[in-house]
């Protein structure tokens, strides 16, 4: 088993009562394990990021600070993120 540490930002972070979870996962898991592990027991957090059986359009994943998709393997110890489109800013 591996221990990874997902980050969540914006809305999920408050859907998922928090903003760092950690989870433990297969030491052949993918990114996809890891989000099955996240939302487990979070049903909330499960109907914000997919839209049917597919990850939700305005959700962006990163795995050690580059950007990821589900399929991508995890190693123990990495950091995932979750957080929804960045937009505006001052001008």
């Amino acid at each position: 088993m591996h221990t990874v540490t997902w980050r969540l930002f914006a809305d999920l972070a408050e859907v998922a009562d928090g903003r760092d979870h950690t989870v433990s996962i297969e030491s052949d898991a993918v990114v996809e394990d890891a989000l099955a592990a996240l939302l487990a027991d979070r049903e909330a957090l499960r109907d914000r990021v997919f839209d049917g059986d597919a990850l939700a359009e305005d959700v962006n994943l990163m795995r050690n600070g580059s950007p990821a998709s589900l399929s991508d393997p995890v190693e123990a110890e990495d950091e995932l993120a979750m957080f929804p489109p960045v937009t505006g800013g001052a001008r």
